[in-house]
Formats: structure tokens, sequence, C-alpha cells
């Protein structure tokens, strides 16, 4: 009889087989199993049946199952059985990204997404810009408010915190009601706040309705790089999240300078009809240029609540790639489309504390808010030092103090566009298969450069040299800390595949809160142990920073899968 004839051999795996990863051994009778010598003469031989079940470990070896005498009388020619599978939960990495959705936002023309990346730019201005505006003004303010210094340094303080903390909420409202929805509510109330500011007779007034303008302020801070990530592929993003944060680095450098010559000009009132003006425009662009680009189905906060929902129906996809840029959606709610979610579903701790129980995201966000801490720092302590140290006044702290923001801007382009060709590099090399923390190797180049330049700046500004030296020190500090920066936040939302959003989120909690201290501490150091004392600590800090960062790119790619398997079996009630 030929081999073609023998009749196929039916293997079924035990119950002790389904849980572990050992190959299944037949149940019909003992079989035995030896090397598959012959497997290049089976080329030719008609394909065998396959299990309908899916594939549970696609690079589990196949089995090999020589035939009793009982069976076939071809004298032990090999039979090749399939390898058996069970239906135990995918380990494969959840990635919604590109799931199928209507009028996808990446298929958009370049122009229309050039358009959004400006419009959301020029948003975000507004949460550099309001910041620190105000500081030319603060001695006009205290006089005719009759304030106190404490309470003039609480309205920045304040403002810092809460513009690092409401992101969490707008997130989680951009998640379930889109992202279009945020910005004009957001935008209104940054630009309501801005017209109480600017008529207000009292130092409450001011401090709450800066408080105000700092929730609105917020929104597009932490949303913003998920409308990039919702219009932009992974290896494309790098440059864009560059050229967007670019926007809220010249607010430290222009605020000095429009709040200078407004206030002399005119008076402290007309920095804040400024900003209404600004708003307003920011408003209608908004409303009549900006298309929403977020999709529901690519949504991991809204099909998780969906699938709450509907009692967790769900279907799950096969054969996935490893690839963060070719995954497959992870699940779909087959019937999404008879429930509309509402705000009441809208919970922001949730997905706040899902970004922070992976251990990557908690690692890289401590660099962060160190980073974002220093900058603030920096241009805080400078206007201080040239006030008492060199006289300058308002005008020319801003020109100063643009070194720093030049210097920002080119380090967030140059290292968006550096990362973007880092991660290519690496992708190719890996055989086409990319992960996240490839992007963070480009940040090796600018570490070498960031704590020489901060101790530069330390002892350049103790030494009370030439001013120009301390705009080269402040053009260099800006420049390398920018392009670490913008490295690691395009991280944070390659990382966290379908929670964008949050994932922002919970990063401008940190360093708002980053900001916070260091904006409450700067000036009692200064102080008590000078520009040298202080910036040769945040030299040190920098340095740690560093350190940490090389930890994810050696460790990240272990924990995040680790966390994501985690989280899958959780989903899925396998312990």
């Amino acid at each position: 009889m030929h081999v073609a004839d023998t009749p196929v051999m039916t293997v079924v795996p035990t119950e002790t087989e389904i849980g572990t990863n050992d190959l299944p051994v037949a149940t019909k009778e003992p079989v035995k199993c030896k090397p598959d010598v012959h497997a290049a003469s089976w080329t030719d031989r008609p394909p065998l049946p396959t299990t309908p079940l899916a594939i549970r470990n696609a690079d589990a070896p196949a089995l090999t199952v020589v035939p009793t005498e009982a069976e076939t009388d071809t004298g032990g020619a090999p039979l090749q059985v399939p390898p058996v599978v069970t239906k135990e939960l995918d380990k494969s990495k959840p990635d919604i990204e590109h799931a199928s959705v209507e009028d996808d936002p990446r298929s958009w023309s370049d122009t229309r997404k050039t358009a959004i990346l400006f419009i959301i730019s020029g948003a975000s201005v507004i949460g550099g810009l309001c910041a620190n505006i105000q500081n030319p003004a603060n001695a006009q303010i205290e006089q005719q408010l009759h304030a106190s210094s404490g309470q003039i340094s609480l309205s920045l303080s304040l403002f810092i915190l809460v513009q690092g903390n409401f992101p969490v909420l707008w997130s989680a409202v951009s998640e379930i009601k889109g992202r279009k929805l945020v910005y004009l509510a957001s935008v209104s109330l940054f630009t309501l706040g801005s017209a109480i500011v600017a008529v207000s007779k009292s130092i409450g007034v001011l401090i709450g309705m800066r408080i105000l303008q700092a929730i609105g302020s917020s929104a597009v801070l932490s949303i913003g790089a998920a409308t990039l990530a919702d219009i932009y592929e992974p290896h494309q993003r790098g440059a864009k999240v560059g050229v967007y944060y670019c926007a809220p680095l010249l607010g430290p450098s222009l605020g000095p300078i429009i709040g200078g010559v407004l206030t002399q000009a005119f008076s402290w009132r007309a920095v804040f009809w400024f900003l209404v003006i600004w708003g307003g425009v920011i408003f209608f662009a908004f409303l009549a240029l900006f298309k929403d680009t977020f999709r529901k189905e690519r949504s991991l906060t809204y099909q998780n609540v969906l699938r709450r929902r509907t009692n967790g129906r769900k279907r799950v996809s096969e054969k996935p790639s490893k690839d963060i840029e070719a995954q497959p959606p992870i699940a779909t709610v087959e019937d999404g489309k008879d429930i509309t979610l509402s705000f009441a579903d809208v919970n922001p701790f949730p997905p706040f504390f899902n970004i922070l129980r992976r251990k990557n995201n908690v690692v890289i966000l401590i660099p962060s808010g160190l980073l974002f801490a220093f900058g603030f720092s920096i241009t805080y302590t400078c206007a201080r030092t040239l006030s008492l140290y060199y006289n300058y006044d308002a005008l020319k702290t801003g020109l100063v103090l643009l070194s720093f923001g030049i210097g920002s801007m080119l380090g967030s382009i140059l290292g968006g566009r550096w990362s973007d060709r880092t991660l290519a590099r690496l992708k190719a090399a890996n055989g086409g298969v990319s992960f996240p923390e490839m992007r963070l190797e480009s940040t090796k180049i600018a570490m070498l450069g960031l704590p020489p330049a901060v101790i530069g700046y330390a002892w350049v500004c103790q030494e009370r040299v030439h001013v120009a030296a301390m705009c080269i020190m402040l053009f260099l500090s800006g420049f390398f800390s920018i392009w670490i920066y913008s490295s690691t936040l395009a991280y944070v939302v390659d990382a966290n595949t379908g929670s964008s959003s949050s994932a922002v989120a919970a990063n401008s909690s940190i360093r708002g809160a980053s900001a916070f201290v260091a904006a409450e501490v700067a000036v009692p150091l200064q102080d008590a142990i000078g520009d040298g004392g202080l910036y040769t600590i945040w030299a040190g800090l920098m340095l740690f920073a560093e350190l940490v960062i090389l930890l994810v790119i050696y460790r990240g790619k272990q924990w995040r899968d680790a966390s994501i398997d985690k989280e899958k079996r959780k989903s899925a009630g396998v312990r």
C-alpha cells in the first residue's frame, strides 16, 4: 500500500498537556517517535487534514509519528501530523492600532495631516506661554491688587500643578467622546478664565481663574501627542512629535518678551487680553478646520468599557504579528454598534492606573519628569539671576531666555528626526520587526552632552561671566535636554498602544508634580548654595535620568512583555 493511502492518525491532547507547552501523545495506542529523516521526501505528497482549532504556539515543532505495523505495511514510513494546539490564551502582544476603521486618519492626505499638526501645535503654545507670560507683570499685579509675594508665587505654582494633573480627566473623556469635543471645551475654559483674570479686582479671583486657565490649557498637552498617534504610524511619530513639542517650548522664551512688552506699553491686564485673543483664534481653528481623529475601534479604553457593557462578548484576531506597526486589532465587540457610551462611562482612574501598573512606564516617567522640571527650573532661576546680578529688565531677560528656547526647538526637531532614523535602522537590522525601546537608542548621543552643559551653565552663572557665555550654556542645555525628552515622550506613546492619551496624561501628571516641586525649592536653594551648587545638583540628576533611560533600553521590553501577558491573562480569567 502506498504511503499516501495510510490512514491519518488523530492525536488528542490530554488535560495535562493543555496547560503546558509539551507536545501531545497519541491516545489510540503508544506510538514510536524518531527524527524525521525522510522529511525531504514529503514535499510532493498530498497535504494532510488540519484541525480547526486556533494555533496556540506558532513556533511549536511538527510532531513526527511512526505508525505501528497494524496501521501500515509501508515499513515504517513516517507520518507528519500537524502540531496539536489548545484554546489557551494567545501570548501575542495586544495591539489595537491597526483595527479596520471608516475614514482611516492615517490614510488622509499629507496636507490635512500637516494642518492638524499645526493646529494642535498652535494650541500647545498656550500651555507654555500662559505659565511664563505673567512673570514680567508680577510687580504690577502685586501693587494694584494689594497682593503679597507669597500669593503671586502661589498663583504660579498652582497653575503648574493643576496643568500637570488635570489631563488625566481630559484624556479619559477623549477616549470616550473623541478629541474634537475635548479641544473645544478646554480652549473655551481657557479663554473664559483669561477674560476673567483680565478684569479681576482681587488676588483671590486671579488665583482662581489662573486655575481655570490651567485646566483649559492642559488638554492639548495630553491629547496632542495622542492625536499625532491617531494620524501617523510609529516610524513617523518621532519627527512629528518633535515639531509638535517645539510649540510649548516657545512659551518660556516668548512669554517674558510678550509679557514685558505688553506690561510696559499698556498694563498687566493687556497680557491676559492677549491670551483671550489667542484662545479665540485657536477655538475657531478647531471648530472650522479640525476633523476628529479619534476612532473608537482603536481605543483600548473605549473597547474595555464597551466590553463591560456587553458582558465581555468579543472576538480575538488570529495570527498576531510581533511588529508594533503590523499587528491586527486584538478584539472587537460584535454588537458595539448598538451601544452609545456617555459621560457616565468616563472614569479617568482605571486607564491612569493601568499605565502605572506597567513597570516600564513607571521607570521611564522618572527621567521624563526630571527633564521637564529641569527646564522649568532653569528658566525660572535664570530670570532671577539676570534681574539681581545683571540688572536686566523683563525684555532683556526674555531675549536671553530665547537662547534656551531656540536650543530646545532645535533639539526637539533634530532629536525627533534622529529617533525615527534610529528606529528604522534597528528595525531593518532586526529582520523588519520593531519594538518601542528601539527609539530610546537615539538618546545616547545626547546623553554625552547634557551633564557637561548643565555644569557649564552652573558655574558661568556663579562666576557672573559675560552674558554671551550664559546664552551658549542655555542653548546647549535646552538642545540636549529636549533631544532626550522628545524621544521619551514618543516612547510613552509607542509603548502604550491604544492608550496613548492616558499614557501622555500620566506623563503630564508626573512632570507637573516634578515642576511644582522644582519651583518651590528653586529659590531657597539658589539663595543658599548659589547657581553653581544648585545646577551641579541638577547635573547629577540629569546623569541619574540618563542611567534610568539606559535601564529601560535594556530591560524595558522584558518588563513590557510581562505586563502585557499579565493583562491578557487577567482579561481572559487565567491566573
